[in-house]
């Protein structure tokens, strides 16, 4: 059963959300991953980056980020917070959902459509709560059902032959793929393509 964006936005949210409560009463002050933030510090990116794309659909600008930034409280219980990235998902999910499919909205990474916005925010969420995940000691791979949309959408020239959650890793500069190192530098590609 293929889930349409918005159920993708949502259940990433959830499923990032979900893994990361089994790590709530740990340290979360050391970095994400291989990151430069703390883990609070990439909560709050997330945050920042789903509303974001909300407001950019809704804004409509061509040529420049919107005005309006949204951010976790820092003091906030990590349970509490994780509430923030809830509502950050149901923001952008709702946003898609009420956005006709010829709308199209400024992007540092290329112009786009509801589609690719919903695939920023997944990618936000399912990526950066596996850099938070690996470090508050809990398992958490993106599912490929969520992976999958994605690579299609973000990165047309992804590698085949290879698991969608793998791939999407290593589209992020998260992992090694069998006869291809851990990427340095990437950047997803968020134009509208033709079918």
């Amino acid at each position: 059963m293929t889930l349409s964006w918005p159920e993708l936005v949502r259940t990433a949210a959830e499923d990032t959300t979900s893994a990361l409560e089994k790590g709530a009463d740990q340290d979360w002050r050391g970095k994400a991953g291989d990151l430069d933030w703390s883990c609070r510090e990439t909560l709050s990116h997330i945050a920042l980056g789903v509303v974001g794309y909300a407001g950019l659909l809704i804004a409509r600008p061509t040529d420049r980020y919107i005005t309006l930034f949204s951010s976790i409280d820092g003091h906030a219980p990590v349970p509490a917070a994780l509430e923030g990235i809830r509502i950050a998902g149901t923001l952008l999910a709702g946003t898609v959902r009420d956005t006709p499919p010829e709308v199209r909205a400024w992007h540092p990474y290329g112009h786009s459509d509801a589609a690719g916005f919903a695939a920023m925010g997944v990618l936000e969420l399912v990526v950066h709560g596996r850099d938070i995940a690996q470090a508050v000691g809990v398992e958490y791979t993106p599912s490929d059902a969520l992976a999958a949309p994605v690579v299609e959408r973000l990165f047309p020239d992804a590698p085949t032959g290879h698991s969608p959650a793998e791939t999407l890793l290593w589209c992020t500069g998260r992992a090694a793929l069998p006869g291809l190192p851990r990427r340095g530098a990437w950047r997803w590609d968020g134009r509208v393509r033709q079918a």
